[in-house]
């Protein structure tokens, strides 16, 4: 009878693992405007996703959340193959951020400061549920957030490491962390 018991959180557990693995985020309607895309680094096709929006003018500004210190805006451009002019005009770099967290937390600023009421989210697949949960969270109310998912073919390793840290972050946010 315990064991049985014992059994439910575990079959809950993978079952929510199958879940996250098989219902990854699409990306978004390339149509859809809104005031700013914010592009969290650490991902292939993300930075080129968010030039491509801006290129066809579907929002106003860009934000790029974590860029090192050290990189300076025109090799950002350079990597990205985009125009310098996009970057001087309408790209913004944020350096704070180390971490989903804080990316979450540099980009609520950078939006409420600027007065955005749209925002377009492009991670990873992989990685989206935990950065719309941590960037939802900080928003304000008022501030329509949508998810523009980089496909991708994460390995076994990579999607049970996140899928565990997106249900500590959902736990210690739940506990008051």
């Amino acid at each position: 009878m315990i064991a049985r018991l014992l059994s439910i959180p575990v079959l809950l557990y993978l079952l929510g693992y199958a879940l996250f693995a098989v219902m990854l985020p699409d990306a978004a309607d390339a149509e859809r405007r809104s005031d700013a895309i914010v592009v969290l680094t650490g991902g292939p096709g993300r930075l080129a996703r968010g030039v491509a929006l801006m290129e066809e003018e579907r929002a106003v500004r860009m934000f790029v959340s974590g860029v090192d210190p050290s990189v300076r805006r025109n090799e950002l451009a350079l990597a990205a193959r985009a125009d310098a002019r996009l970057f001087a005009c309408c790209v913004e770099l944020g350096r704070e951020a180390v971490d989903t967290r804080s990316n979450a937390e540099e980009t609520a600023a950078w939006v409420r400061q600027r007065g955005y009421r749209s925002v377009r989210l492009i991670t990873t697949d992989w990685h989206m549920p935990r950065a719309r949960f941590e960037l939802g969270r900080m928003l304000d109310d008022d501030v329509t957030l949508f998810a523009d998912a980089i496909p991708s073919q994460p390995r076994f390793t990579t999607l049970f490491t996140e899928y565990n840290k997106y249900l500590l972050r959902r736990a210690a946010v739940l506990g008051g962390w």
